[in-house]
């Protein structure tokens, strides 16, 4: 009669141990490059060479609060006018605001595609620049700002090989607890998986905008892109040609942050959406990638396959709860994976952020793991569609109409 139930016991531990050590690497991972970014150092870049021609897109898909005043912002850059080209690719947006972008500097392209998607704006604007020439594309989001230099920088970086690059993008708004937890997510993504990949020697990571690649190999690349993660795309056809991505903490691009639980489950939907499209179209190369030694394109894999951050936060101190309440074998070792992940992600926020405002907004987290738990059952359903986020406030909006 007590030999099952010591089957049972023995099962339990096992289970245990397995659930340990696949939480383990996830940790490890996030601790490897949360410790690395901590050498990261800003690369300065000489300014001589000569002034390279950019093609700047902003895909705006229903963006009438946030398209204009990214639009002039960027028109203030201290670079040779004669030298860069504004394309707007407005989609679904008011005749006002067409209007409005009509008077600008800038080449303004009507959507004439259905179900919409970045990846369509982006072919569309390529489409009508196939008579011209360019050095590098830099791709932008509707509500993106840059400082005066942006491009300057950018042409530096440019002149020294940086061919391509994803720039530093940072919160522009923290004016509610949830886009401060946006924002400070976004800088933790910038430790680890661009700060801390970079100075061990791998591609840093896209973010979606901020983005710059040479222009005649994007011409060449674009129409490859099919899904609502087109930057995840892009990684995935530079990393199989061994083309690194370089990141420049020191280049700006300021990005509105969401402000609402709301908007950032369907921020985050997309973003693991993309992020599971891309992790299925990758990892039947991995074992190429082993052969021929093309680590960068392994660990992308390896990226990808992991839990959302948040996830794993509350899996591993869940897990090491019921430890200590069981008091397990093995309590001990999910206690360091705690403190190891506590660790790892302290380590990876940027000092100025941490603050009683940021630390205020942990009571959000048990709600938004519970929404990110109910995202992961949504992946079947969403498939490539694409997820629009708005920005600006809904009182913003209402002065609008």
């Amino acid at each position: 009669m007590i030999k099952p139930f010591m089957d049972i016991y023995t099962l339990l531990e096992v289970i245990n141990i397995a659930l340990l050590f696949m939480l383990a690497l996830s940790v490890i991972y996030l601790f490897l490059f949360a410790v690395a970014s901590k050498f990261y150092r800003n690369v300065v870049h000489k300014k001589d060479g000569p002034t390279n021609r950019f093609l700047i897109l902003f895909p705006a898909y229903k963006e009438d609060t946030v398209i204009l005043e990214a639009v002039n912002s960027f028109l203030e850059q201290d670079y040779d006018k004669e030298k860069y080209q504004v394309i707007v690719i407005a989609d679904a947006m008011e005749e006002h605001t067409n209007n409005q972008l009509g008077k600008l500097p800038i080449r303004l392209l009507k959507a004439n595609y259905t179900n919409s998607s970045k990846a369509k704006a982006l072919q569309m604007a390529i489409a009508s620049t196939k008579e011209e020439m360019y050095d590098m594309v830099i791709i932008m989001d509707a509500d993106n700002i840059t400082e005066v230099d942006f491009l300057s920088r950018v042409n530096d970086a440019y002149n020294a090989g940086e061919h391509f690059i994803q720039t530093h993008r940072k919160a522009k708004n923290m004016n509610t607890d949830i886009a401060v937890l946006d924002a400070v997510s976004e800088e933790i993504n910038n430790s680890i998986f661009r700060k801390g990949h970079t100075v061990l020697g791998l591609s840093s990571a896209f973010i979606g905008s901020g983005m710059g690649l040479s222009y005649s190999w994007f011409r060449d690349h674009v129409n490859c892109l099919h899904t609502a993660g087109e930057d995840k795309e892009l990684e995935i056809l530079l990393l199989k040609e061994r083309i690194h991505i370089s990141y420049l903490q020191e280049i700006t691009v300021y990005d509105e942050k969401v402000q609402k639980k709301e908007g950032l489950e369907k921020q985050r939907l997309r973003w693991l959406s993309a992020q599971f499209t891309s992790f299925k179209k990758l990892y039947p190369y991995f074992c190429k990638g082993v052969a021929t030694g093309n680590i960068d394109l392994c660990n992308k894999v390896i990226q990808w396959m992991m839990l959302p951050r948040i996830i794993l936060l509350l899996s591993v101190l869940l897990f090491t709860l019921l430890n200590i309440v069981l008091n397990t074998a093995i309590v001990g070792a999910w206690w360091v994976l705690s403190i190891g992940l506590f660790l790892s992600i302290i380590i990876a926020i940027p000092t100025a952020m941490l603050t009683k405002k940021t630390f205020k907004t942990i009571i959000h987290l048990p709600l938004l793991s519970l929404m990110m738990a109910r995202n992961l059952l949504k992946l079947n359903k969403v498939g490539t569609k694409f997820i629009h986020t708005s920005h600006g406030c809904d009182k913003e909006k209402e002065k609008r109409k």
